[in-house]
Parts: structure tokens; C-alpha cells; sequence
């Protein structure tokens, strides 16, 4: 039975986890290297629950709750020691999720399943620091975790059949739509996402048409929400860049090669929503309402 969770970063996508399983009732231990980011985290945890009974889908009661199942740490070992699993939800950035599975190796009990949030590095290479393989899988949320249903279940190749029979189950648990998906570069969710992000940044690069033209056609021609330049600021240029460059060594295939224009936003600190400017110029507003100067005609 998996009842205690331990979620390792508490940001943006670590914070919603936590506040997910939180609220369906599992005790989190929450983990991140400073108290300053933990109290960040709390506080969205807080806004979130907020909206959600402002909308009348939760009473104060389930909100003092679902904060009462959530404890601070800032050292994992002190975090983990009676942990059923852990999901490891730092940034996409492969060295350190190495250096951190080996930790949780070291100091989780031996039946403990090892999760990671990542969208893109191989579940098989992150599995190969620890000695339970057969334990380690990818749990891959959508932004904004609370809202959003999928959930990509990732098969390392040595991942046993248990330990991904318990997640899958435990996942519908959260309200979640698990789906299964092998481990290659970018899984399925990226794998398709990140090309056409990179193709939307390349239009723009050559000329085609401007930011707004080409977030407008995706909305109204293809009924997505959002546009692929506004989406990626939503998402982080610097996680685009990322995945990218995963799924280029993964693949050695030039249609994963990132854009110049994305490389170069990246250097000059334009990350989207996080930095305040990416495709779109967020100083004023959170929404996407107003183009980025570099960008104007």
C-alpha cells in the first residue's frame, strides 16, 4: 500500500504534485534546499486551494486538510525514511537528477518505488545510479498538476511489472488518467509537442508571420487553447530547450535541432511567464495580452 509520499522540489511542478496527492488524502513530505522556496511553495498550494473553493469544488475543512497533509523539509534524508514514494520533480536538468535519484537510493527504504516528474531524460539512465531498477519509473504530470488529467506512465527497461501496476492504479486514485508509454526520448507527450514548438519558433524566424499571427491560426485553425509561442513562455524557453536538446541527442535527428532564435532568447535570459518576457511581454500581466517588443513590427 502506498500511503506516504515524499515530492522533491517544490516549485512549480513539485508544488502542484504535492498539492494533488495532498488533497486526496495522502500525508507529502515536501522537500526542497531552502525554507524560502518550501514557504513559495505553501503559499501556491494556498492560492490554488483558494480558486478551487471560490469555484464551490472545495469547503474550508478539505482546505485545512489537504494543508495538514503537507510537511516542509529541506533535507531529504530527514524526509524519507518511511516513504512508500517518492517523486523526484526537480529541474529538467540530467545531472542533477542523477545526483539526487542516487540520494534517494541511499536513504529510502528498499521497498520504496522511485518516481520522476521528467518530460524527456531516459527513465532507463536515471534508474541505472540506484540498485532497485526495478523500482524506478516516470511519472510525468501536465501544468497545472491540479487541473490537468494526464499522467504518463513511463516503463524504464528494467521497471518491473508491479511497480508499474501499483502507479498506474495509484494514479487513477488522484482523479488521474494514467497512460502507459515507453521509455525513448521525449516520450509521447514531448516527442509531439516540442517539434511543433520548435516549427512555431522557426515561422517566426523566417518571416512567415508574426507572434500573434501564428498563436491565432493554432487557436482558430486548430482549436488549441493556447498558441505554441504563448504555450512555450507558459511552459519555460529554457525547459523547451532542454527537452529539444534531449530528444537531439537521443534521436540524432535534425527535425529535433532547436531553433537559433530559441538558443539565443534562452542566452539572453527571455524564459517566457518566469523571466517576465518571451514571445510576449509579461511586466503588466500574467496573460499573454501584449508582444514582445523584440518582436514587433
Amino acid at each position: 500500500m502506498i500511503k506516504n509520499i515524499v515530492v522533491i522540489g517544490a516549485g512549480t511542478m513539485g508544488n502542484g504534485i504535492a498539492h494533488t496527492f495532498a488533497q486526496s488524502g495522502f500525508k507529502v513530505n515536501l522537500v526542497d534546499v531552502s525554507q524560502e522556496a518550501l514557504d513559495r511553495g505553501l503559499k501556491t498550494i494556498t492560492t490554488n486551494l483558494d480558486r478551487i473553493i471560490a469555484k464551490g469544488n472545495l469547503t474550508e475543512e478539505q482546505k485545512a486538510e489537504t494543508l495538514g497533509n503537507i510537511t516542509t523539509f529541506t533535507q531529504l534524508q530527514d524526509a524519507v525514511g518511511a516513504a512508500d514514494l517518492i517523486v523526484e520533480a526537480a529541474t529538467e536538468n540530467q545531472d542533477l537528477k542523477l545526483k539526487i535519484f542516487a540520494q534517494m537510493d541511499e536513504f529510502s527504504p528498499e521497498n520504496c518505488i522511485l518516481a520522476t516528474n521528467t518530460s524527456s531524460i531516459s527513465i532507463t539512465k536515471i534508474a541505472a545510479v540506484t540498485k532497485r531498477a526495478d523500482k524506478v519509473i516516470g511519472m510525468h504530470f501536465m501544468n497545472p498538476v491540479p487541473i490537468m488529467k494526464l499522467v504518463e506512465i513511463i516503463k524504464g527497461y528494467s521497471t518491473s511489472k508491479e511497480t508499474f501496476d501499483a502507479i498506474y492504479e495509484m494514479s487513477k486514485t488522484l482523479g488521474k488518467v494514467p497512460v502507459e508509454v515507453n521509455d525513448y526520448p521525449g516520450f509521447v507527450a514531448n516527442r509531439i509537442l516540442m517539434p511543433m514548438i520548435n516549427e512555431s519558433i522557426e515561422t517566426l524566424y523566417n518571416g512567415v508571420a508574426g507572434v500573434e499571427e501564428i498563436d491565432t491560426v493554432m487557436k482558430l485553425g486548430m482549436a488549441h487553447p493556447m498558441g505554441p509561442l504563448q504555450l512555450a513562455d507558459f511552459i519555460g524557453l529554457d525547459v523547451c530547450l532542454a527537452i529539444l536538446n534531449v530528444m537531439y541527442d537521443g534521436f540524432k535527428n535534425p527535425k529535433y535541432a532547436p531553433n537559433p532564435l530559441l538558443v539565443n532568447m534562452v542566452m539572453a535570459g527571455k524564459l517566457g511567464v518566469k523571466s517576465g518576457e518571451g514571445f510576449y511581454d509579461y511586466s503588466e500581466s500574467k496573460k499573454a495580452e501584449k508582444v514582445s517588443k523584440m518582436f514587433l513590427k
